[in-house]
């Protein structure tokens, strides 16, 4: 199944030549590496002290945080009244991990605390009438919701009505109105002078601990055992790795590493890893906490996430372990079956791609959807039944707002929501074929030809003799790695393979290569996953170049420095 998609090599243009040669003297550090932190915005010494020794000295103070004062004050007020609190927040990972990170942090200092998250199917995303109700019915006068609420202007109307108290958290762009609650934390509102704008959901949770911390005595090295929580959630909401973010993910990854919550450290225990970096957390952790989620209920990750014994954590996840490889199963399955229907329908030159079956599971048409665009790299929408509608997930290619041309075809949708790379939706099962035509039509006219091929963005060309242990050891220094500190890919010419590359992997899809480059005769490993179909290129002594990474590879207590290829091309 599936193409060979053509790439796109974009190298980054060198930005600032002078105040590169400046920072690499200062630091006595080689250019490439001074040339990588001037990317990403570091140009003084200072910076680029506090960039490669993130400190906890370095958060801002939460009351900077516009209605921060008001929300402390109110949740001050429920403890000393004895008032029932409630945790609210989305099923998604930043949601469960910012309700397992206020509500444990509550419990140890007021005791009538309960946490709720809305059912997938039956209330959807965000605060719901239902989960109001159940506040209503337990005697519950503030909920504090997190990771949502910035849009739910009539659900803190009908809160209010009903004698309970709203704060809101959230990090999600506010539309013209804000609901009417007690407190409205969101760095994105225009009138919020915080210096930080990219929390996440729980970001913005682990602000509200800090500031009710600090009015206890306590400082933010007390607050660290939460970390774990904070920098999962960084990873799997893809915010930026910058400022505030990268100093939260920094110390977060320690705490997973050294001395994570039992439930973290119960996943980590089923993959048998001993170091994990964020893309770990993007790829182990988050897709676990997510599983329980979409196969069986929110609730289910956020016991996880409190749970205090090492065995019932271990149990919970080896059942989460099994939703994840049902799920799994699932999107595999669905995969294929969507990419059947692809060909069947002869769509494969669309512009879109637009498939449904009534019969797929609602929790991973987003997993499906991003999976098909790597094979038709092109913006997709996967559509099951849900009810008496239909459902979608919406997944983009990079640079084109899938938002924008959903907004174009509203006259066939019900209800949709979400951001420029991803978006849900639902429609009238009857309008289906009209809202596929429309959309194919939008995207061919707004989607221009250069994005229509993946682009692979390089920082630097380097030669292969740059890449050492020590120059391997400096750039581990920029991580955690993420969105805005990407890891540094790297291009090289004047490669050839040692006459050993092969085909590797058990169906042979993948490929290993030995490179050395021009007379040097030292060669480097080299693997590119999904690359096998492009085993001619290094053939026959041919020249060619790469685009790659630089990585570890540990094998029988050996540790060497490998390339991981991203792309290769005859020169």
């Amino acid at each position: 199944m599936g193409k060979i998609i053509a790439m796109r090599w974009t190298l980054k243009p060198e930005k600032k030549p002078q105040i590169t040669s400046k920072l690499a003297q200062e630091l006595g550090v080689e250019y490439t590496i001074a040339e990588l932190l001037v990317q990403r915005g570091i140009e003084t010494f200072e910076e680029a002290k506090s960039f490669f020794r993130p400190s906890l000295k370095n958060l801002h103070n939460p009351f900077l945080m516009k209605d921060m004062d008001k929300a402390v004050e109110r949740i001050e007020i429920a403890i000393s009244n004895g008032e029932n609190i409630l945790v609210y927040g989305d099923y998604d990972v930043d949601g469960t991990t910012s309700v397992s990170l206020m509500s444990s942090y509550l419990k140890t200092i007021h005791p009538n605390i309960a946490t709720y998250i809305p059912d997938r199917y039956d209330e959807g995303y965000g605060i719901s009438y239902k989960g109001i109700d159940y506040a209503e019915d337990n005697d519950i006068t503030l909920i504090i919701a997190l990771d949502c609420g910035i849009k739910a202007i009539d659900k803190v109307l009908y809160a209010k009505k009903k004698g309970i108290d709203f704060i809101i958290c959230d990090h999600h762009r506010p539309g013209s109105e804000i609901p009417e609650a007690t407190a409205v934390l969101d760095p994105k509102r225009d009138d919020c002078e915080y210096p930080y704008k990219e929390l996440c959901g729980c970001g913005v949770g682990f602000k509200l601990i800090q500031a009710l911390a600090g009015k206890r005595g306590q400082t933010v090295e007390d607050l660290v055992p939460y970390l774990d929580l904070v920098a999962t959630a960084i990873a799997a909401d893809i915010v930026p790795i910058t400022g505030e973010n990268r100093v939260l993910a920094y110390y977060g990854l320690q705490v997973i590493n050294k001395a994570p919550r039992t439930g973290i450290k119960a996943m980590i225990h089923q993959v048998k890893k001993n170091e994990l970096t964020i893309t770990d957390v993007v790829f182990i952790i988050a897709p676990r906490i997510n599983a329980a989620g979409r196969i069986k209920h929110g609730n289910y990750a956020v016991e996880l996430l409190t749970e205090i014994d090492f065995e019932t954590a271990v149990n919970f996840a080896a059942e989460i372990e099994q939703n994840n490889s049902d799920r799994k199963e699932l999107d595999k399955s669905i995969t294929i079956e969507a990419l059947q229907q692809i060909e069947e329908n002869n769509e494969q030159d669309n512009f879109s791609t637009v498939v449904f079956a009534e019969n797929w599971h609602k929790g991973v048409i987003g997993i499906v959807a991003s999976r098909l665009i790597e094979t038709y790299y092109k913006p997709t929408l996967v559509f099951t039944k849900s009810g008496d509608k239909l459902a979608a997930s919406a997944r983009s290619v990079k640079g084109f707002d899938v938002y924008e041309a959903l907004e174009q075809c509203s006259e066939f949708i019900e209800q949709f929501g979400g951001h420029k790379y991803a978006a849900g939706l639902t429609i009238k099962a009857e309008n289906y074929q009209s809202f596929k035509l429309k959309f194919e039509e939008v995207v061919k006219n707004t989607l221009p030809e250069e994005l229509r091929t993946p682009e692979i963005l390089i920082d630097a060309e380097i030669n292969l003799s740059a890449v050492t242990p020590k120059f391997f050891r400096i750039m581990k220094q920029l991580e955690p790695f993420g969105p805005q500190n990407m890891k540094p890919t790297f291009v090289s010419s004047g490669l050839r393979d040692n006459g050993y590359g092969k085909k590797i992997g058990a169906d042979e899809t993948h490929l290993k290569l030995n490179i050395f480059e021009g007379s040097n005769q030292k060669t480097y490993n080299a693997v590119g996953f999904s690359m096998a179909d492009k085993i001619h290129v290094a053939q026959n002594g041919n020249s060619f170049k790469a685009v790659y990474n630089i990585d570890e590879n540990h094998w029988n207590g050996y540790t060497t420095l490998q390339l991981m290829l991203k792309d290769i091309k005859e020169e």
